[in-house]
């Protein structure tokens, strides 16, 4: 098994951008933060996020996200969640119109350990989706995200890290709407930033995003807290 999800990662990180076409990255901001807290002696817990993301470093309103969820982890290896998301997305440029997307989801990860220290996290999401303008629709997502130590802090905890994650959306529809039409391969993110646990329960991350699309190559910094209790 542990074979076989090795020979998939490479996969999942670049063959992905075969199906997109050439055009100029751009660079744009997306600041963040992450919530989790498992229920004391309960299989129960809660996470939630909320992000701000911009065409530019600062400026240009691109999206802004609202997202909750109940999680359930009936053993270690496997944890569940089921959740709700509100999006508003703006324009790229001085145009101040604004759509919104309300989103169901529900999520399956496996973490794993890879060798002695690396962790691994599988994450399956399938999203429900109510876009603004738009015909209802769906969509898949698989995330092999990797957290690999550097140092311990003076607490013997982890200090710096790496943290690398890929991700791979499919559609599950084509026609949207009014004619519209999209692909099946939605976008991919590639992803890697060093990382900072600043305690037990808070981290801190700065890295840089690639999304590539059927249309577009984009590039993006990201500043991530991570809080859990």
């Amino acid at each position: 098994m542990k074979k076989a999800y090795l020979v998939l990662l490479p996969l999942l990180l670049f063959g992905a951008s075969a199906f997109a076409q050439e055009h100029d990255s751009k660079w744009g901001a997306w600041y963040m933060y992450f919530l989790n807290h498992q229920i004391q002696d309960s299989k129960f817990g809660i996470q939630a996020d909320a992000q701000y993301r911009d065409w530019q470093l600062g400026g240009d309103f691109q999206q802004s996200i609202l997202r909750g969820a109940l999680t359930y982890q009936p053993i270690p290896e496997i944890k569940a969640a089921f959740g709700y998301a509100y999006f508003v997305n703006g324009p790229e440029g001085n145009a101040k119109t604004t759509s919104m997307e309300h989103r169901i989801f529900q999520d399956i990860n496996f973490p794993q350990k890879v060798g002695t220290f690396i962790s691994l996290n599988h994450r399956l999401r399938l999203e429900e989706r109510w876009v603004e303008d738009q015909d209802f629709r769906t969509r898949v997502r698989y995330a092999a995200a990797f957290t690999i130590p550097i140092t311990k802090n003076e607490h013997g905890a982890t200090g710096f890290y790496f943290a690398i994650f890929d991700e791979i959306f499919i559609n599950g529809q084509t026609h949207i709407g009014n004619g519209r039409e999209v692909g099946l391969f939605d976008r991919n993110w590639l992803y890697g930033a060093l990382g900072y646990a600043l305690s037990k329960n808070l981290k801190v991350q700065l890295g840089a995003l690639n999304q590539v699309t059927e249309n577009s190559v984009k590039n993006n910094l990201q500043v991530s807290l991570i809080h859990s209790f």
